[in-house]
C-alpha cells in the first residue's frame, strides 16, 4: 500500500496533468485526486497524491510543502485517516440534549416548558462590568441613518445686502476700543 499525501493551498484552476507532471519530479504517482465541490462542480483547492514508496513521499513532503506553485504556496503533508463516523467537511457537534443521568443535574422543568439546553456556565463579565450596567451592543436593535445636525440658524433674508458688516476691520484700534476714524475726529 502507498503513502498518500495531501496537497492543501492549490490554485482552483489546476489541471491534473499539471500536478501529475510537478509531482512526478520525485517518482511515479500511484495516485491522484483533485476533489471537486458536490453543488457547483468546481475544485476545492487540495488534491491527494500516492507515491508507492516511503521515501518518496517523505521527499515529496519535504521539497515541495511551503513552496511557491503557479503562484500559490503549497502545503504538503501526509493525509490522515478519514473517520467513517465523521463526515470529511463537518467537523463533530457537541451534543446539545440534556445529560441522560440525574445525579447531580438540574431539577426537572415544570410541565409544558421547553427543555433548554445545557451549554456550562455563563462567562464571566470583562473589566468588571456587568450585564445590569448595560446591554452589550450586539443585543440592540440595527442602527439607523444618521440624523441631520443643524448647529446654526440664519436670521433674516439671504438676499439682504449686509453692508453694515463690511467694514475693514484693519482700521479698528482694539486696544482702545476705538476706531482709528474715530480718534481723529
Amino acid at each position: 500500500m502507498g503513502i498518500r499525501l495531501y496537497v492543501g493551498n492549490l490554485p482552483f484552476n489546476v489541471a491534473e496533468e499539471e500536478l501529475r507532471e510537478h509531482f512526478s519530479t520525485i517518482g511515479p504517482l500511484s495516485y491522484l485526486s483533485i476533489p471537486t465541490d458536490r453543488e457547483t462542480g468546481k475544485q476545492r483547492g487540495f488534491a491527494f497524491v500516492e507515491f508507492k514508496d516511503r521515501a518518496q513521499a517523505d521527499e515529496a513532503i519535504r521539497r515541495f510543502n511551503n513552496q511557491s506553485f503557479q503562484g500559490r504556496s503549497l502545503s504538503v503533508s501526509e493525509a490522515r485517516a478519514r473517520n467513517d463516523n465523521q463526515r470529511a467537511a463537518a467537523p463533530a457537534r457537541p451534543s446539545l440534549s440534556r445529560p441522560t443521568s440525574t445525579a447531580g443535574t438540574e431539577p426537572a422543568d415544570p410541565p409544558g416548558n421547553k427543555p433548554s439546553r445545557n451549554l456550562g456556565p455563563d462567562k464571566p463579565s470583562r473589566h468588571g462590568r456587568s450585564k445590569a450596567k448595560g446591554e452589550f451592543k450586539a443585543e440592540r436593535g440595527p442602527k439607523g441613518p444618521m440624523r441631520e445636525v443643524v448647529r446654526g440658524r440664519f436670521f433674516g433674508d439671504v438676499d439682504d445686502d449686509d453692508d453694515d458688516y463690511d467694514e475693514d476691520v484693519s482700521e479698528d484700534n482694539f486696544e482702545a476700543g476705538v476706531s482709528d476714524s474715530e480718534k481723529d475726529t
